[in-house]
């Protein structure tokens, strides 16, 4: 299976893109406000002011080539590394931000939009995703579900099941794996003895494609033949994206521990300038326009940043709140322990 790709590295186009020169345009400004806001987000965690964080920079092309392709109808099963599809998608810049602050009321997305909480535990949100996908096609129901997963979410049972049951009864969902390289500090070639995770598709029963996740063109045109598919009754569609994590897996990661010069990143390049060149070269794009859309999405930043410290902080006891039903014991004698020493600690 040859990885697909309408851009090389230099954003000469190998073909004519499906997206045109306008559709363009709209998704590298995309892609420019979620890799500002990333920033944004990972010194605001250096500086205290949120809590860890997962990073996307380089996941650009592939978050907003995606989200951009979605419609009102359908649904987005993020991970904790699919800031940037969720904002684009529709989340609130003050609501992503709060999450990541460990505000327990966060991650809300306004009515009409679609969109689950962060998954955390690798690959449970894919049987989530087949899930609301099974309930659609039952229901009758328009829309399909894209639901994002890393390389090493495909060496755990929810995506064998997900995908198992997805193919079985044709369920609306386009899975798309962000393949960047790494499971934390676990190398790809550990993950797995195929070779690739796309190949892996025809057991399920359903296609599989293996594109350059760095190519924002050919990740649109994948996405969208694939909710095609999907809205047409013919099932799910395995998406295998390759890119690259350009930072640590969290704030609390090192990669400088593991992974050392990675020639993964210099073969595929950056996804923003692909684009960025490919539309100079169209004289479709100038240095103005993207200082105008840069100094937008500051502006825009900042105002979030703004409303979220403004934000009132939960209580301490807070943290004890939606555990359980009906509290065991040991849980009750914890909590009390813990509101005494409160008390204790305000005397």
């Amino acid at each position: 299976m040859e990885m697909e790709r309408i851009l090389d590295l230099e954003g000469r186009p190998s073909r004519t893109p499906r997206l045109s020169l306008e559709e363009s345009r709209a998704l590298l400004k995309a892609m420019l406000f979620i890799r500002t806001f990333d920033s944004r987000a990972l010194t605001l965690q250096r500086q205290g002011r949120i809590g860890t964080y997962a990073p996307f920079t380089g996941l650009e092309g592939i978050q907003a080539a995606a989200a951009l392709s979605l419609s009102r109808s359908d649904w987005l099963v993020p991970t904790y590394r699919d800031t940037g599809a969720s904002i684009l998608f529709g989340l609130p810049l003050v609501e992503a931000l709060a999450y990541w602050k460990g505000l327990p009321d966060s991650y809300r997305a306004p009515e009409g939009v679609q969109i689950l909480p962060p998954a955390v535990p690798i690959a449970t949100q894919i049987p989530h995703a087949v899930g609301i996908g099974w309930g659609l096609k039952l229901q009758k129901k328009e829309g399909v579900v894209l639901t994002f997963f890393g390389d090493g979410a495909s060496s755990e049972g929810d995506f064998h099941e997900g995908l198992n049951f997805a193919g079985v009864f044709k369920t609306p969902v386009v899975f798309l794996c962000q393949n960047n390289g790494w499971a934390i500090s676990v190398p790809f070639h550990r993950q797995t003895a195929a070779e690739s995770i796309a190949v892996r598709a025809q057991g399920y029963g359903m296609p599989g494609r293996l594109i350059d996740g760095n190519d924002p063109l050919m990740v649109a045109e994948a996405v969208r033949e694939a909710l095609e598919r999907a809205r047409s009754g013919e099932g799910p569609t395995l998406i295998e994206a390759r890119t690259y994590r350009v930072g640590p897996h969290t704030t609390s990661d090192d990669p400088r521990r593991y992974r050392k010069e990675d020639p993964a990143q210099e073969a595929l390049g950056d996804p923003v300038e692909r684009l960025r060149r490919y539309l100079l070269r169209e004289g479709a794009w100038s240095a103005e326009e993207e200082e105008a859309t840069l100094a937008h999405a500051r502006e825009k930043i900042a105002q979030a940043v703004a409303e979220l410290e403004a934000l009132p902080r939960p209580s301490p006891e807070a943290i004890f709140e939606h555990v359980y039903g009906d509290e065991p014991p040991i849980f009750r004698q914890q909590k009390e322990a813990f509101l005494q020493a409160l008390k204790e600690a305000k005397a």
